[in-house]
């Protein structure tokens, strides 16, 4: 089963005890490649400096709605700085992780949309695909797309909306991420809305730390279980695990812009 894990957060020090294997062991489970995602002006090196050194990983760099505090005005002309630096490198995939995020009240959504609009600008310029963490803010993103009109679209992360929320990001180019939540049985909503959806609308992650499936509760998510995700999943879904397998990677090597192998 090729797999590509579209969303980790593998610089993370959740991950420094065992990282190697860790990654030496999701290869050999099938996960061919990787995207590490930067969340605040902090983690950017550590997150290039992780993808440098393996040819299978790749990096997006961003600015996390849940992080608003820690953003300063500056961190955007950095962002386009290291857009600038390394425009065209092949380990570079999309700009994100960033969004809006309308769970947590205490963040200022008028901050939360100018930086959200500051970084959908410079993936327009820089001709990326988009990373988005959508948090309870889905009219208000989707408002937002279809304003920007983004010729390259990108991956709506850990999606948990309604089928005409789907339907919406369908139709603006959006593929759908799809990881640990549509694996617990709680998820009733959620579940009804995934086996509804086409295969062609969706890309497979894990959110590795976090985000765990049913199968690993309270343990620490990892790539390695890319593959039962998909298993269970592609159950929900009424598809075979190897058909779901095969049109998340196809559909992922769409939105980065690689070769399908």
């Amino acid at each position: 089963m090729g797999l590509i894990d579209t969303h980790t957060h593998l610089d993370f020090p959740d991950f420094d005890a065992d990282r190697p294997a860790l990654l030496a062991n999701a290869r050999a489970l099938g996960v061919q490649r990787m995207v590490v995602l930067g969340v605040h002006q902090a983690n950017w090196q550590r997150v290039w400096d992780l993808v440098q050194s393996d040819a299978q990983l790749y990096a997006a760099f961003g600015l996390h709605p849940v992080y608003l505090d820690e953003h300063q005005p500056a961190h955007v002309n950095e962002l386009r700085g290291w857009l600038e630096r390394l425009a065209g490198h092949r380990q570079v995939c999309a700009v994100g992780e960033f969004g809006l995020d309308y769970f947590l009240e205490d963040l200022n959504r008028e901050r939360q949309q100018a930086l959200f609009e500051a970084q959908l600008t410079l993936a327009a310029e820089f001709e990326l695909p988009v990373l988005l963490h959508v948090r309870r803010s889905h009219a208000a993103v989707i408002a937002t797309l279809k304003r920007f009109k983004l010729k390259r679209a990108g991956v709506i992360h850990a999606f948990a909306g309604s089928h005409e929320e789907a339907r919406e990001y369908l139709k603006l180019g959006f593929k759908l991420g799809l990881g640990g939540a549509g694996t617990w049985p709680q998820a009733v909503k959620l579940r009804k809305t995934l086996a509804r959806l086409p295969l062609e609308a969706v890309v497979l992650e894990t959110d590795s730390p976090d985000m765990a499936p049913v199968m690993y509760a309270g343990q620490r998510n990892s790539p390695e279980h890319l593959p039962m995700i998909a298993e269970a999943l592609a159950e929900v879904m009424g598809v075979d695990a190897q058909t779901l397998a095969a049109a998340s990677t196809a559909n992922a090597c769409d939105v980065f812009h690689w070769p399908y192998a």
